[in-house]
């Protein structure tokens, strides 16, 4: 029986749709929040070796000095497997896992713990092709046909059978675990960024979905139709990459544990939305039938201190990936990595603070790769093993006191599909990554968070709306919302404008002025004026509603206005939404601002936010959901100014709490009064680019 071209596109829209709501609605909807878990009172530290240094004696020997001499940096030692980002033959490996047990073996015999670095598993780039992989294995493919000649498919069997064989000789070797490393991904393989689209998996697709596709046509159902019939395929190839890597997951698990069951692994992450973000499902995978506890190690970007302010939203990317884990997995080691490994890359008080601000954000320890990748003397490293071994009893104190209880504050609203809404309404899928805007709003002092269960206010950009389902649209307008012009656009269109509040009037791409009305939440700052120079693109609404508020409004540079620029409204669920159509997310900048915009979170959370920096400081804040009225918190200057007498103001009974520096110093901070249910507590000085740990006594 012949089936025309559009019953066919009828028959896959209605079943990838049927599809990605299913998996929105049981298996994705919300990233599982971290539950609070017994703290380990003692940091969990690896030391991570290249394979030059450890190939040859003397380097090795002399890195083995240095870990002795400042005892407590790392306990653990994690022997990279590879040279390249390339696929290994057999026989190579074979022969350095030779080498490698015998550099374990001592390593032991100076008190540490050894284990390997499996940094091959997928591949990461075309690296030293003439030396790597050959053989009937299918490379990682583009949705454009090109290839990745580093880099393999997980689904193909040949492929398959050689990571077995490859896990099982690394577990002959008798390592005490191994970690795998982060290409086991589906994107960023070099040159590739998104894969795999090889016939293979088009046709474990098909199998999944029904529908047979071709590169082209794949490409095609990706990027347009209406967004219900992107978001349904998009979904749903999400959903194929969550099945492969969960295969590739449990594959490794039992071609380790057959050879030795004791062998713990880790698991190496970065923020993965186009892998489905499945870190869940992935350590149930790897715990294997023994139950085994799985480490992990989130991962980002920041491997130099040229760029100082990448430290704080590298340790937002490494929240949001603990965020999701099962409480169960407690040794969460953060990647402190200065690629290339040269010692001015950063510099010593910057890796302890990188350290420091990692635990702040959920993990509980670190892996260090800081040593040199090549045959290279280690002169010049005491200094920064020094303020590591100084820095070590305040990352114990720091795993101690905040363990895993969830990150409490404001987040960007994401879920485990929030790829699937990447440029849905224009544009190309495969346009750059996708990235959550964290941005001024935490660097004035507002607090961090990254779970959707532990928000006090989330926060509504661009197109996240579609990875929600109607049920959780109406959920959230019925809490705490901050939207940008476009959200509201979009809210709006699909039919939420009787809890919104506000809409649209006009748009201006050049430059504008917004100008602070008479407001409780403005206070002294009323008739101010705000400027976000060069122009920006600006949004003004009109209340849809008498009760809706105005709290500034939009000018041109004409003085003519347009419109309201910020407004708040509560609404008849009895949530509370904030709309803002200039520089909603930065230019945050000045007293003004700043001021007003803390007030406007604490009244669209209902004076339910955790805490925030009420004085004109840049900051990063984390704070820890509050049990039995407990208190837990780090807070940073993220400044090269020096920070006296910082405000913070915390929801709480609690009116003596005890402040600890990096060197353990404990000071007393005794409450100077009491505004609603928050205790004001000053700080009277935190240096340039230091942290302090605030917790009961």
């Amino acid at each position: 029986m012949k089936i025309s071209t559009l019953n066919l596109k009828k028959n896959w829209t209605r079943r990838a749709t049927e599809i990605f709501t299913l998996i929105l609605l049981f298996s994705c909807s919300s990233p599982e929040p971290s539950k609070p878990d017994i703290p380990t009172g003692k940091a969990n530290t690896t030391m991570r070796l290249a394979p030059y240094p450890w190939l040859g004696e003397k380097q090795y020997d002399e890195t083995l000095e240095l870990l002795e001499k400042y005892d407590g940096v790392a306990e653990e030692i994690a022997f990279f497997t590879e040279v390249s980002g390339s696929g290994t033959p057999l026989t190579v490996f074979r022969e350095n896992m030779e080498v490698l047990k015998l550099r374990m073996q001592k390593a032991r015999t100076k008190g540490f713990k050894a284990g390997m670095n499996m940094f091959v598993t997928l591949g990461h780039r075309e690296e030293n092709l003439e030396n790597s992989l050959t053989g009937n294995f299918q490379y990682m493919t583009g949705i454009d046909g090109r290839t990745s000649k580093g880099c393999y498919c997980p689904n193909d069997e040949n492929y398959q059978a050689y990571l077995s064989e490859k896990y099982a000789i690394a577990s002959e070797a008798n390592p005490d675990f191994i970690w795998i490393d982060d290409d086991v991904r589906m994107s960023n393989h070099e040159p590739l960024k998104y894969a795999c689209f090889c016939d293979k998996c088009l046709q474990i697709f098909e199998t999944e979905t029904g529908v047979k596709h071709t590169r082209e046509s794949l490409h095609k159902a990706f990027n347009f139709g209406t967004v219900s019939e992107k978001q349904a395929v998009r979904g749903a190839w999400l959903q194929h990459n969550r099945n492969t890597l969960g295969h590739l997951c449990a594959l490794i698990e039992k071609s380790v544990h057959k050879v030795d069951p004791k062998i713990a692994l880790g698991f190496m992450s970065g923020d993965r939305f186009y892998d489905g973000y499945d870190f869940d499902n992935y350590t149930k995978k790897l715990e294997g039938t023994a139950m085994l506890p799985v480490r992990w190690r989130p991962g980002g970007g920041f491997y130099e201190d040229f760029n100082i302010l990448e430290l704080a939203n590298k340790s937002h990317a490494v929240g949001r990936q603990v965020s999701v884990l099962p409480p169960g997995v407690t040794n969460i080691q953060s990647e402190i990595e200065n690629i290339p490994c040269q010692r001015l890359r950063k510099a010593a008080n910057i890796v302890v603070l990188e350290v420091a601000s990692h635990i702040a954000a959920g993990c509980t320890g670190a892996t260090y790769s800081i040593l040199p990748y090549y045959d290279e003397p280690l002169e010049g490293y005491d200094p920064l093993f020094a303020a590591l071994q100084q820095a070590r009893p305040f990352f114990d104190l720091m795993v101690d006191r905040l363990g895993r209880s969830p990150v409490t504050g404001i987040q960007t609203f994401w879920n485990k599909n929030s790829f699937v809404t990447q440029h849905i309404t224009e544009g190309d899928w495969f346009d750059p990554s996708l990235t959550i805007p964290v941005n001024e709003l935490y660097e004035i002092g507002l607090p961090a968070g990254y779970s959707n269960e532990y928000a006090n206010v989330t926060i509504l950009t661009k197109n996240n709306i579609f990875a929600m389902t109607p049920e959780e649209i109406k959920s959230l307008l019925s809490g705490s919302v901050y939207m940008d012009g476009e959200a509201l656009q979009q809210l709006n269109q699909m039919g939420w404008q009787d809890l919104t509040g506000f809409d649209v009037v006009a748009t201006n791409p050049g430059d504008c002025l917004e100008k602070y009305l008479e407001h409780p939440l403005n206070g002294k700052y009323a008739g101010r004026e705000r400027s976000s120079y060069p122009r920006m693109f600006s949004y003004a609404f009109k209340k849809t509603v008498e009760k809706a508020e105005a709290l500034t409004t939009l000018f041109d540079l004409s003085n003519r206005e347009m419109g309201i620029a910020m407004g708040i409204f509560e609404n008849k669920l009895g949530g509370r939404i904030g709309v803002a159509g200039y520089c909603p997310l930065n230019t945050m900048g000045n007293p003004s601002k700043s001021t007003q915009i803390k007030s406007v979170f604490r009244w669209l959370s209902k004076d339910q936010l955790s805490g925030y920096v009420a004085s004109f400081h840049r900051t990063n804040l984390w704070i820890r959901e509050n049990k039995n009225g407990a208190i837990a918190l780090a807070l940073s200057n993220s400044s090269f100014d020096p920070a006296e007498e910082i405000t913070l103001m915390l929801r709480t009974e609690k009116t003596k709490l005890t402040l600890y520096d990096m060197a353990c110093k404990a000071t007393t901070l005794n409450s100077s009064g009491k505004d609603g249910p928050y205790q004001k507590f000053v700080i009277p000085f935190i240096d340039p680019w230091q942290i302090r740990l605030l917790a009961d006594e």
